[in-house]
C-alpha cells in the first residue's frame, strides 16, 4: 500500500520501501530523489536473504520548493515503482503519529508515554486513552490527554469495547494502536482490523510465567534474568512479529516487589523504544520479521 502522509511544518521528509532485491534499486531512488529537488540526508538498506526483499530508509531535505516536494517526488518515483513493483511510504520527519492507548490497572507504560510526549521526546498525538478500569485515568488526565473507560466484565461489554476501539480508530484518524499493559485478548476481528498497527509489550522470562502475578512466580522460581518483549499484535497470542526486546540481572536477594519494580522498568523502555521506532518510520515488516533501521 503506498501512501503519503503530510503535515505542513519541515522540510525533512522520510522514505520508506521494500521490493524484490535486484540491481539498481538504490541508484533509481536516489535519482527520483534528485530528480524532486532533495538531498540525502540519512540512507539505510538492507537486503534479505530469507525473502529475497529489499528495504530501504532514507531522510530526504527538500532543497527546492519544498511546499510541492511530495507531488513532485511522487512523479519522480512513479516510473521506479513500476519497475520493482515496491511498496513506499513518504512522511513529514518529525510528524507526531496519532495513537490510541489501550489500558488497564498497570500504570507505568501509560505514564512512561504520556510522559515522554509530553516533554517532546516522543512524536506522538494521543486523542484518547481507553481503558477497561479507572486507574490510569489521574494519570491522563494530568497529562492533558482524554480518558475514557469501558467495561469488560461480559462478552456484551467486551465487544461494546472493541466496537469502540474501532469507532475511535475511524474517527480520530488512528495510525497506531498501543496496547499500555492492556490485559485483554483482543479478538481474530479486531487483531485483524489492527494488522501491522498495533503493539503490545508482554513480560519475558525464562519460563514463560503465564496468568496473574507472573513476577511471584518468577521469584519463587529464582530467575537470573528479567525481561521484556513488544511486538505487533497478531490472532496467535503473543506470536507477532517482534519489535524490541530487552532484559536485566536479577538475583536472590529481590524480592517480589522488587522484581516487579526492575520488570516495569525494562517494560516501559521496551515499549518507548518501540513506539518511537514506528513513530519515525524505522519499522519495516518481512513476513513475521521486523526490520528495525535504528
Amino acid at each position: 500500500m503506498n501512501t503519503i502522509a503530510t503535515t505542513p511544518e519541515d522540510t525533512q521528509w522520510v522514505l520508506t520501501l521494500s521490493c524484490i532485491d535486484g540491481p539498481g534499486i538504490v541508484h533509481s531512488i536516489s535519482g527520483a530523489i534528485v530528480a524532486a529537488g532533495g538531498n540525502i540526508l540519512e540512507s539505510q538498506q538492507f537486503a534479505s536473504t530469507d525473502t529475497g526483499r529489499f528495504f530501504m530508509r532514507l531522510q530526504v531535505e527538500a532543497v527546492a520548493q519544498p511546499e510541492t516536494f511530495d507531488s513532485r517526488f511522487e512523479n519522480a518515483l512513479a516510473p521506479v515503482t513500476e519497475r520493482y513493483h515496491m511498496n513506499w511510504r513518504l512522511d513529514r520527519a518529525g510528524r507526531p503519529v496519532r495513537t490510541l492507548i489501550l489500558a488497564s490497572t498497570a500504570t507505568h507504560c501509560v505514564n512512561d508515554l504520556l510522559y515522554r510526549k509530553r516533554a517532546g521526546q516522543l512524536a506522538i498525538d494521543v486523542p484518547l486513552v481507553l481503558s477497561n478500569h479507572e486507574t490510569v485515568r489521574d494519570i491522563a488526565e494530568f497529562n492533558s490527554v482524554p480518558f475514557e473507560y469501558k467495561s469488560v466484565k461480559s462478552p456484551e461489554e467486551k465487544a461494546a469495547f472493541e466496537a469502540r476501539v474501532l469507532e475511535v480508530v475511524e474517527q480520530e484518524n488512528i495510525e497506531l494502536v498501543v496496547l499500555a499493559r492492556y490485559m485483554q485478548i483482543l479478538s481474530p476481528e479486531l487483531c485483524a482490523a489492527l494488522e501491522g498497527r498495533a503493539i503490545n509489550i508482554h513480560h519475558s522470562f525464562l519460563p514463560g510465567f503465564k496468568g496473574a502475578n507472573p513476577y511471584k512466580q518468577a521469584h519463587s522460581r529464582g530467575v537470573k534474568l528479567i525481561g521484556a518483549t513488544a511486538h505487533f499484535v497478531t490472532t496467535d497470542l503473543d506470536e507477532g512479529p517482534i519489535i524490541e526486546q530487552d532484559v536485566l540481572r536479577a538475583n536472590h536477594s529481590f524480592n517480589p516487589q522488587e522484581l516487579m519494580q526492575q520488570g516495569q522498568d525494562v517494560e516501559s523502555r521496551v515499549l518507548r523504544r518501540a513506539v518511537n521506532w514506528y513513530a519515525e518510520n524505522r519499522i519495516l515488516l518481512d513476513g513475521d520479521r521486523t526490520i528495525i533501521f535504528e
